[in-house]
């Protein structure tokens, strides 16, 4: 009867994969249907008539009637939503919202769900996801046995009970079709439960009992934290020991790079696949398309019209945006979204970087307020996850998390410099070789790092600080920032984090 089932999803995600294939070889009318139906469907919500969208027709105009927004300057619109008001920034009650604990700010953010963008949005996305990784692997067994995930959890909202607020991850799971909860594991009751590490502990109970689990999806920093207690449970020493049947991996959240060999130690199969996918809490963004190149398509059908700030402009109170078919391969750009849960020329905070055009695939570069730039050196998260993972390739070492600083000029004769804060699975033979090996692989990657590096003119070798197993995962939990959607902070053009996390584990050792 599975198998059944199995070849008819796969027969709906073959038709599903022809819709994405129309989109990756003709974009522009997708995104022009998607603009239209937008700005037809919320022209009579408070924000269309605040903004004109009655009389918008171009894209043009309405750039010239809606200026691009953060966070902040939409809240207290969301705020309204949250207590029942209708038709603010998008039709009708919105009862849903995604909170997002982002690694940048330590308030939380609130995103719209309505009923279209959960249907449109992250449900299609999941199914083109899928669609794509079926093409890749057509032997694919999700919906023959079971799929392990670990979202987080949602609660209602004390002052207006009908709200309810969560994980996006949460939201999704519990709206999730009866078929695919049927090959979920854990149940839903446990993969919904508040307390994080209670959730850890009984799905590492129930998984370590199941031999038939075949996918898996997740956060990669804390899947490792419940595959750790599966193999103490187990006694088992990789994962294909426990779950013989593994197959494909789905991630997202933060980037893979520095947990690659990790997952490859744990799972040591050539058969065995990973797919990024980029579901964030505004929006389901891109998949993986060809599992051999190291780069997502954007999805460009599923209730989402894209602009996009290149880098000179990121500063800019009202910066200037290209749309899709001016894009420039190599370049970083700021995504700029106007999406059908009522964000509206939305700045999410992420970076690409384009890698082709026809179809549009790119790689998440980073975030516009994470990276290092207090020399010109430019460093993004993509160039210090490829720093890291070529200086574990060459010594053999693996890590768990990171995060690095500036160091700042303390006198006029004094040189600034990189400090990282790095907690190893596998800590190198030589900690000294590690860091000049990061350091040389951070220069070859990104050249205006190399240019102030040159003969130790402006900067200096990078410095390292190795910090005890653990210690990340204890911060973040110190931080109320532990489970599910938080993720860590990889850099910042302050020295806050490193601080913090310098101190703590200092206390730590005491």
């Amino acid at each position: 009867m599975k198998r059944w089932l199995n070849a008819g999803i796969k027969y709906y995600l073959r038709w599903r994969m022809r819709r994405v294939e129309q989109f990756m070889r003709d974009p522009e009318p997708a995104q022009w249907r998607w603009f239209c139906r937008l700005i037809t469907s919320a022209r009579y919500t408070e924000f269309g008539r605040r903004h004109g969208l009655a009389r918008v027709r171009t894209v043009d105009s309405f750039r010239a009637h809606v200026p691009v927004h953060d966070y902040e300057a939409l809240k207290g619109d969301i705020a309204r939503m949250m207590r029942g008001e209708r038709d603010v920034l998008w039709p009708g009650e919105v009862c849903w919202f995604s909170k997002s604990s982002g690694t940048t700010s330590d308030r939380s953010k609130f995103i719209p769900i309505p009923r279209s963008n959960l249907i449109q949005g992250h449900l299609a996305g999941i199914y083109d996801s899928l669609a794509l990784l079926y093409a890749n692997c057509p032997h694919l067994e999700a919906f023959v046995y079971r799929n392990l995930y670990m979202p987080g959890s949602f609660s209602p909202l004390p002052e207006y009970p009908k709200c309810r607020v969560g994980d996006v991850s949460a939201i999704l799971a519990y709206h999730a079709p009866i078929i695919a909860n049927a090959f979920q594991i854990p149940d839903l009751k446990t993969a919904l439960m508040p307390d994080f590490e209670q959730k850890i502990e009984r799905t590492a109970e129930i998984a370590s009992q199941c031999r038939d689990i075949v996918t898996f999806n997740g956060v990669p920093t804390w899947l490792l934290v419940l595959f750790r207690r599966v193999l103490e449970k187990t006694k088992k020493s990789n994962l294909l020991e426990v779950w013989p049947r593994l197959q494909a991996y789905m991630h997202g959240g933060v980037g893979f790079e520095p947990y690659r060999q990790t997952f490859q130690q744990l799972i040591p199969s050539e058969s065995f696949v990973y797919q990024e996918i980029y579901n964030a809490s505004e929006g389901y963004f891109g998949a993986q398309c060809d599992l051999r190149r190291n780069e997502m398509l954007l999805l460009l059908d599923n209730g989402v019209f894209y602009e996009f700030i290149p880098m000179s402009e990121w500063d800019k109170d009202q910066p200037r945006t290209v749309l899709l078919q001016e894009v420039e391969l190599g370049k970083d750009y700021a995504i700029v979204i106007t999406s059908n849960n009522g964000l509206w020329r939305y700045v999410p905070g992420d970076t690409v970087v384009f890698t082709s055009k026809y179809p549009f695939c790119f790689q998440i570069s980073g975030r516009t307020k994470q990276y290092i730039n207090a020399f010109g050196e430019e460093v993004m998260v993509s160039d210090t996850d490829k720093a890291i993972a070529e200086a574990c390739r060459q010594t053999g070492a693996l890590v768990a998390e990171y995060t690095a600083a500036p160091v700042f000029f303390a006198n006029e004769r004094s040189r600034g410099g990189h400090e990282w804060v790095i907690e190893f699975e596998k800590a190198p033979p030589d900690l000294m070789q590690f860091n000049r090996l990061l350091d040389e692989s951070l220069q070859r990657i990104n050249s205006d790092y190399e240019a102030k590096r040159y003969r130790n003119l402006a900067l200096e070798c990078l410095r390292l600080h190795p910090v005890p197993r653990g210690t990340f995962l204890r911060w973040m939990k110190a931080r109320g920032k532990f489970g599910s959607q938080n993720k860590v902070p990889r850099l910042a053009n302050h020295r806050q984090y490193v601080e913090e996390l310098l101190q703590y584990a200092a206390k730590q050792e005491a």
